[in-house]
C-alpha cells in the first residue's frame, strides 16, 4: 500500500468513527439536548460562559493539541510505521474519542466539576483528593516544562515571539468586541487578517530577548490568563490560534497528497529498541494522537464550563480528538519517506520537532512554497500549540487546587490558587529540576487517561447505563501504564536513579489502588442525583 492509500484508509476509519461510533457513545452517555448546562446555570463571565461551537472547538483543540501528537508518533516510528498507524486510528476511535467526549459530559452532568469529583463519588471518597493532587502536580510539571520549551523557541526563532505577542493583543481586541455584540463572522474575518499581519510583522521585526527573561514573561502571562475572564483572552486567543493549526493540517495534508512519498521506512523494525519493548512503550510514547489523560483535565476543566448544549460535546470532544489524530498522522507521514538509517540519523542530530518541520517543509514545497517557509510555518504552529497548552494547563491547575482546598466559591481565592500553581512551576522551571521528573510524564499522562476512563465507567455503572465500551479501554490503559511503570522502576533502579524509582513506585501504588477500588464489585444505593442527569450515588467506600 502507498503512503497516500494508508492515509486515505486512516481518514475513512476516523470518519466512520465520528459518524457511527460517536453517535452510539452519545446515546450511551445519555446526551440531553434540552438539559441546561453549567455554563448557563452558573454563568459568571469568568469561568462559566457559554460559547458557540466554532469558538469552543478552537479553544479545546488548540489546548489539547500540544507537541505530543507531533513528537510521539515520530519517536514511536522507531518500531516501524504499522504499529503506530494502527494504535493512532483504533486508539482514537475506541478509546481517545470516548475518553474526551465522556470527560466533558461527565463534568457537565456534575455541575462543571472535574474527573476527580467522579472518582470521589463513584469509586472511593479519599481517592478524590489523591487524584486531584496527582493531577495538580502533573499540571505544574507541564507548566514548568512548556515554559522552558516556549522560551527556548522564542529565543531561537525570535520572529515567532513577535507574532505571538501580536496574537495576544489581537485576542484581547477580538474578545472585547465580541463581548460588545459584534457577530462572530466579521470578527473572524478581521481576526484572520490580523493573524496574517502578525505573522508578517513577526518575520519583519523579530523580537530578540534572553531566554531567562522570556521564562519570567511567560509565567506572568499564564498567571494573568488564568485569572482573567475566559471570554477576554482564553477563548479568543485559542480560537484564532486554532486557524494556524487548521492551516498547518490543511497545507500538510494537501502537500502530502501532491508529494505522494513512498513508504520507505519499514512497517516493522524490531520488538525492542533503545526506547524499550514495543509493549507497552509504543502505546506510551505515541501518547496524545491516540489518547491522552491531559485531555480529560482540559475537557472537565475549561471546556465543560463553556459548553452551550450537551450535543456540542460530541463535536468538540470526540471530533477534537480525531482531528488531533489527523495531526499525528501527518507527523508520521513526515518521516515514512525516509529510510531507517536516514530516520535514525535525523532524530539523533536534530530531534523529532525538526524532523516534523522538515517533512512539512517538503510537503508544502510540493504546493510551490519554499522549503524554508514551510519549515518556519511549522515551527510557528508548534509554538502556538505549546503556548496554548501552557495557559490552559495553568487555568486547569487553578481549578484542581480550588477543588482540593474547596474554596472556589470565594471570588478572590482564584488569585491564591493561581499564584501557588505558577509559583511552584516557576521553581521547577527556573531551577531546572523539572528535567529529573520529566521522563515519567508520558506514563503519568496515560495513567490519567486510565483513571478518567475508570471514573466514567463507574459513573455509568452507578447510573444503570451500558458501560462496557468504557470498561475495556480502561482495562487496556491500566495494563499499559502498570507495565510501563514496572519497566521504569527496574530501568531507573538499574541505572541508579532513586528519585525516579520512588516517583514511579508512587504512581504504581496509585494506579493499583484506584484500579482495585474501581474494578471490584460494588453495591449502589439510590440517593438522588448529583447534578443534572448524574444518576445514583454509591455509598461511600467500596
Amino acid at each position: 500500500m502507498s503512503a497516500v492509500g494508508l492515509v486515505l484508509l486512516g481518514l475513512l476509519i476516523l470518519l466512520l468513527g465520528f459518524t457511527v461510533y460517536s453517535r452510539l457513545a452519545a446515546r450511551w452517555f445519555g446526551v440531553d439536548p434540552l438539559a441546561p448546562t453549567p455554563a448557563h446555570r452558573f454563568r459568571d463571565g469568568l469561568d462559566y460562559d457559554p460559547a458557540p461551537t466554532p469558538v469552543l472547538f478552537g479553544h479545546h483543540f488548540a489546548s489539547i493539541a500540544g507537541a505530543g501528537p507531533i513528537i510521539g508518533p515520530i519517536l514511536a516510528a522507531s518500531y516501524g510505521w504499522l504499529g503506530v498507524f494502527l494504535w493512532l486510528i483504533l486508539g482514537a476511535v475506541f478509546a481517545g474519542g470516548i475518553h474526551d467526549m465522556g470527560s466533558i459530559l461527565a463534568s457537565v452532568k456534575h455541575d462543571g466539576r472535574s474527573i476527580g469529583e467522579l472518582i470521589g463519588r463513584y469509586i472511593r471518597k479519599e481517592a478524590r483528593l489523591v487524584f486531584l493532587a496527582f493531577a495538580w502536580v502533573t499540571l505544574v510539571l507541564v507548566i514548568a516544562a512548556f515554559d522552558v520549551i516556549v522560551a527556548k523557541t522564542f529565543t531561537h526563532t525570535p520572529e515567532v515571539a513577535t507574532a505571538s505577542v501580536f496574537f495576544l493583543f489581537l485576542a484581547l481586541a477580538f474578545g472585547s468586541l465580541r463581548q460588545r455584540g459584534v457577530s462572530l463572522l466579521p470578527l473572524t474575518l478581521m481576526g484572520l487578517i490580523g493573524l496574517l499581519g502578525a505573522i508578517y510583522l513577526g518575520f519583519r521585526f523579530p523580537l530578540e530577548v534572553p531566554e531567562k527573561l522570556w521564562r519570567l514573561v511567560l509565567l506572568a502571562y499564564v498567571f494573568l490568563a488564568a485569572v482573567t475572564p475566559v471570554w477576554l483572552l482564553l477563548q479568543p486567543r485559542d480560537y484564532l490560534n486554532a486557524f494556524l493549526l487548521y492551516g498547518l493540517l490543511l497545507g500538510g495534508l494537501l502537500g502530502f497528497f501532491f508529494a505522494a512519498p513512498r513508504l520507505t521506512l519499514p512497517a516493522f523494525t524490531s520488538w525492542k529498541n533503545d526506547l524499550g519493548p514495543i509493549f507497552p512503550i509504543l502505546f506510551v510514547v505515541t501518547s496524545c494522537g491516540a489518547i491522552s489523560g491531559f485531555h480529560s483535565l482540559v475537557g472537565s476543566g475549561t471546556t465543560a464550563k463553556q459548553l452551550d448544549r450537551e450535543p456540542q460535546a460530541r463535536v468538540i470532544g470526540y471530533g477534537g480528538m480525531l482531528l488531533e489524530t489527523v495531526l499525528a498522522l501527518v507527523a508520521l507521514m513526515a518521516v515514512v519517506g525516509l529510510s531507517l538509517s536516514q530516520y535514525q540519523a535525523l532524530l539523533k542530530s536534530k530531534g523529532p520537532i525538526a524532523a516534523f518541520a522538515q517533512g512539512i517543509g517538503g510537503f508544502l514545497a510540493a504546493l510551490g512554497f519554499a522549503p524554508r517557509v514551510g519549515e518556519a510555518f511549522a515551527a510557528l504552529a508548534v509554538s502556538a500549540f505549546a503556548l496554548t497548552s501552557l495557559d490552559t494547563a495553568t487555568r486547569v491547575g487553578r481549578f484542581a487546587l480550588e477543588e482540593i482546598l474547596e474554596f472556589q466559591v470565594l471570588y478572590g481565592k482564584r488569585f491564591l490558587a493561581t499564584a501557588a500553581t505558577v509559583g511552584l512551576a516557576a521553581v521547577l522551571a527556573l531551577s531546572g529540576t523539572w528535567k529529573s521528573i520529566w521522563p515519567l510524564m508520558g506514563t503519568a499522562n496515560q495513567l490519567l487517561a486510565a483513571l478518567a476512563l475508570l471514573a466514567l465507567t463507574s459513573w455509568l455503572k452507578a447510573s444503570g447505563r451500558y458501560h462496557a465500551f468504557l470498561k475495556w479501554p480502561a482495562g487496556f490503559m491500566f495494563l499499559v501504564t502498570i507495565s510501563a511503570l514496572l519497566l521504569l522502576i527496574w530501568k531507573n533502579f538499574s541505572t541508579g536513579k532513586p528519585l525516579l524509582v520512588v516517583l514511579a513506585g508512587g504512581l504504581l501504588i496509585l494506579a493499583l489502588y484506584i484500579a482495585w477500588a474501581g474494578f471490584k464489585p460494588r453495591v449502589f444505593h439510590p440517593r438522588g442525583s448529583c447534578g443534572a442527569g448524574a444518576g445514583n450515588v454509591p455509598e461511600d467506600g467500596p
